[in-house]
């Protein structure tokens, strides 16, 4: 019978697997994966988490693997894992070190950050889409990690929930401020991502690839870029100023114009070659974007 992955609901129970002590507060913990102690074999098809895990790996000397793909954390950064995410382990991947925070969503529960940490989307990026620090920014995750670990040996009291609530805010907003900063500075690599896109979206109309598939699909062109639809979607926003969906929405426009002045195809027709399946959201699409209807710029060429 096939292995299924490990799941681990409780911290407790991940700290037994990984041959750390317990931990002293049932629902957020630390741990040193460099101090962790366990058999990889025990993980060959993976491990769920129902907990969230933000990771800050200062050496790593294999490849940790999310879905498809892998990444190399050998120059160490940070990774971002929301509960119920599969995370594959093999042998030669189990080796690294560094500091990682796990926390229980029972432990934001009444808290307003329960909803917020939603909205930040690392927690859906792949580990190739890693955060890369530098020293500086380094040091400052670090203190907070620290500041955590302190309070959750020296001091758990009736304040310290709202004290290491704070503090992995801070965490997260800090990764926000970081991750922007690192769009910019991989600003070569992400044009190379862009190209890319374009070149793939050309090919896919050219192809006639529409009229059999339908409109290309955020998830589709973000597996073919080997990127996260999350990771796409922000990395063009920083670039462009769009989201995934409207990038292909203006491809798609642009495509629309280029029948509608040289084919001699109906509305419809030009709207089934794209890859709808009823002119009318055709219409509606383009209208919303030129505030003119396809036949009325149709007709606008003429004059």
């Amino acid at each position: 019978m096939k292995k299924q992955p490990v799941i681990f609901n409780s911290l407790s129970q991940l700290h037994k697997a990984m041959g750390q002590p317990a931990p002293s507060h049932p629902l957020i913990s630390i741990m040193n994966y460099g101090e962790a102690r366990f058999d990889p074999k025990d993980f060959e098809q993976g491990i769920i988490l129902n907990f969230y895990k933000i990771s800050f790996k200062t050496s790593f000397s294999g490849k940790l693997k999310y879905g498809q793909g892998y990444y190399d954390f050998e120059e160490g950064g940070m990774s971002f894992i929301a509960p119920g995410q599969l995370l594959k382990m093999q042998e030669e991947e189990a080796n690294y070190e560094g500091m990682t925070l796990h926390i229980h969503p029972d432990f934001l529960r009444s808290y307003s950050i329960i909803a917020s940490i939603k909205q930040y989307g690392f927690f859906g990026y792949s580990a190739a889409e890693a955060l890369y620090l530098s020293e500086k920014e380094k040091a400052t995750i670090l203190s907070i990690y620290a500041f955590i670990q302190e309070e959750l040996n020296e001091r758990i009291d009736k304040f310290s929930q709202d004290v290491i609530i704070a503090q992995i805010e801070l965490l997260l907003n800090y990764a926000n401020r970081f991750y922007d900063r690192q769009f910019l500075t991989r600003k070569a690599v992400n044009n190379d991502i862009l190209v890319r896109l374009e070149e793939q979206l050309e090919q896919y109309f050219n192809e006639d690839k529409s009229l059999n598939q339908g409109l290309p699909t955020v998830n589709s062109v973000a597996e073919n870029l080997n990127v996260t639809p999350r990771y796409l979607s922000d990395l063009l926003r920083n670039l462009v100023g769009l989201n995934t969906q409207q990038f292909i929405h203006e491809r798609v426009i642009e495509k629309a114009k280029e029948y509608l002045a040289k084919e001699k195809l109906t509305i419809a027709e030009i709207a089934y070659h794209l890859g709808f399946e009823h002119p009318q959201s055709f219409n509606k699409l383009f209208k919303s974007k030129t505030t003119l209807s396809p036949s009325a710029y149709k007709r606008s060429l003429l004059n």
